[in-house]
């Protein structure tokens, strides 16, 4: 293979990727299935992780579908022992881990004098501590592999501008600083480690509850591409950074939000979901 072609190559072929929240309502294309259906039609083989097995296995059942290799593995992020079997099933299934996208988050509306206690402490256990733990068992199984490997954290908008969610802000600007450290700790082990800000995507998770399409168009209307981005924009980031093309890539956050963060706030509703 000449030098070009090289770079030109994702290189996920037969690699073997974790990806946790990837399981989806229905048919919806959330950031997680959709980062999993693109690395599967890249030729990786997908552990699709989620909390609820259906979902899981919905995803991958639709990674089959497109011609891939797919498993669904019902997990709590949340649980330590839980994270240890994602480890120990992609290993037992595969032979191998090698990249890891850690996808799950959940926001509550608020300042520090407004937000309960207990909802604080629950934002900070998904949004970080289950990054943590996840990282902490498949980390070990990438060195086994002997191959490096690379990972993908999400993290949001509002870690790089506060709009009155202040613990999912803390949470996700959390996840920021939790990159960098572990781009700095795994880097000489070979293995990158990347983060994604969303903007406002619509996706299965924010439209749960029905948006109206007057939001949709403020959404819109707040990029500075005139656009509202979709769980697709996000996969497609996530692959990008788990691929070879992003070799010379860690310890980066690539905020995906139209441009949206580079203007001044024009509604708080036009960036909901983010």
């Amino acid at each position: 293979m000449s030098d070009a072609a090289q770079y030109d190559d994702l290189g996920l072929n037969d690699k073997v990727a974790i990806v946790c929240g990837g399981g989806a309502r229905g048919d919806g294309i959330g950031n997680g299935r959709a980062a999993a259906l693109l690395l599967g039609r890249s030729g990786a083989k997908i552990v699709v992780v989620d909390r609820e097995l259906e979902l899981a296995q919905k995803t991958a059942d639709m990674i089959a579908a497109d011609g891939g290799i797919a498993i669904g593995h019902a997990a709590d992020v949340t649980n330590e022992a839980n994270c240890k079997t994602i480890a120990e099933r992609a290993m037992d299934e595969y032979g191998r881990v090698d990249l890891l996208d850690n996808n799950v988050g959940i926001s509550s509306r608020g300042s520090v004098v407004e937000e309960d206690p207990a909802t604080w402490r629950r934002i900070m256990e998904v949004n970080v501590d289950a990054m943590f733990l996840t990282s902490k068992y498949v980390i070990p199984a990438m060195i086994k592999s002997g191959g490096g490997g690379a990972i993908v954290n999400v993290s949001s908008i509002s870690a790089l501008r506060p709009r009155r969610l202040t613990a999912y802000t803390t949470s996700k600007a959390a996840v920021i600083g939790l990159t960098r450290a572990m781009a700095i700790d795994h880097g000489p082990e070979g293995i990158r480690v990347n983060c994604v800000a969303p903007g406002p995507v619509y996706t299965p998770m924010v439209i749960k509850d029905g948006m109206p399409e007057n939001l949709r168009q403020q959404r819109a209307a707040a990029s500075i591409l005139g656009m509202e981005g979709t769980g697709w924009d996000i996969g497609n980031a996530v692959r990008f950074l788990l691929s070879n093309q992003a070799r010379y890539i860690t310890g980066h956050t690539l905020v995906v939000d139209g441009g949206l963060t580079m203007r001044a706030p024009e509604r708080e509703s036009a960036e909901h979901g983010s």
